[in-house]
């Protein structure tokens, strides 16, 4: 392995062991269709260089599903980074085929994971949150994410790594979200040195749609402090990307984005953790 490549092994390996949760299948507007507990485990054989996963499915009233894979290296869709998080989908957008991710958040002993699935059509056609901790430990209990919880000035850091594995990139980032007349809010965001973003979005439901821009995007608050970001409908010629985000304590967020160019191909992958500084 060269060095870069057995950094991104020792990122899986922060996510070995015995993970119990569900699989929760929802629809494009956030409502919960099927509830599915699981048992994911992660377990390295032949001294840390092989791992052997193990997903079992208990859904209501039918018998277990288990699957198992085994793997000595990664696929050219996956990437993790510093903490453990992780994206594995597509590599390319082509409106002829099915095009998604999944993304990963850690913390402790708890994961979030979040599976967006285009169907070969410009808009999301299915969406599963993932819940889990690691066996004996206690899940944490957290509200539905609303917008009143998102309001205010975060600060943090973003680190991004790419599919080539060239030399990752951190900067500093500030999010401020405020709200705007009924039911609206304005975002301003700063990565580094990069020129400010400004949007307006409007809460329709659970979701936040972000109309204005080359590409409008949607916003979907979920249950235990979850989000969805995605493209409300997919404009080829325009970059893109797809994002989980996580509040795991009122002051602690996480985001991890996905990013595609205008070609439709996988660019990068950056994780946020950001603090709340003010209300």
């Amino acid at each position: 392995m060269t060095s870069a490549t057995s950094t991104q092994w020792a990122r899986l390996l922060k996510n070995q062991g015995t993970w119990v949760g569900s699989f929760t299948q929802l629809s494009p507007a956030g409502e919960i269709l099927q509830d599915t507990p699981s048992e994911v485990a992660l377990i390295p054989l032949n001294e840390g260089n092989t791992m052997r996963q193990e997903i079992r499915k208990y859904p209501p009233g039918q018998p277990p599903s288990v699957t198992v894979l085994e793997y000595s290296s990664l696929g050219r869709g996956v990437l993790f980074c510093e903490t453990g998080a992780f994206s594995q989908g597509s590599i390319q957008r082509s409106p002829v085929s099915e095009f998604g991710a999944e993304l990963g958040l850690i913390h402790g002993g708890e994961r979030l994971r979040i599976a967006q699935i285009f169907p070969r059509q410009p808009t999301l056609g299915s969406l599963t949150l993932i819940r889990e901790r690691l066996a004996g430990a206690i899940a944490t209990a957290r509200p539905a994410l609303t917008v009143e919880q998102l309001l205010g000035t975060w600060v943090g850091e973003a680190e991004t790594v790419f599919p080539d594995l060239q030399r990752p990139q951190t900067l500093t980032t500030r999010l401020e979200i405020q709200p705007v007349g009924a039911g609206g809010v304005e975002q301003t965001m700063t990565f580094g040195t990069i020129p400010v973003i400004q949007s307006q979005g409007r809460l329709t439901g659970s979701a936040l749609r972000f109309e204005h821009g080359g590409q409008p995007v949607t916003v979907l608050l979920l249950p235990d402090g979850a989000s969805a970001t995605f493209p409300t409908e997919i404009r080829s010629g325009q970059p893109l990307f797809l994002e989980a985000g996580w509040l795991i304590t009122p002051t602690l967020r996480q985001r991890l984005m996905r990013t595609y160019d205008d070609r439709g191909t996988w660019v990068s992958l950056t994780l946020v953790t950001e603090q709340k500084t003010s209300s």
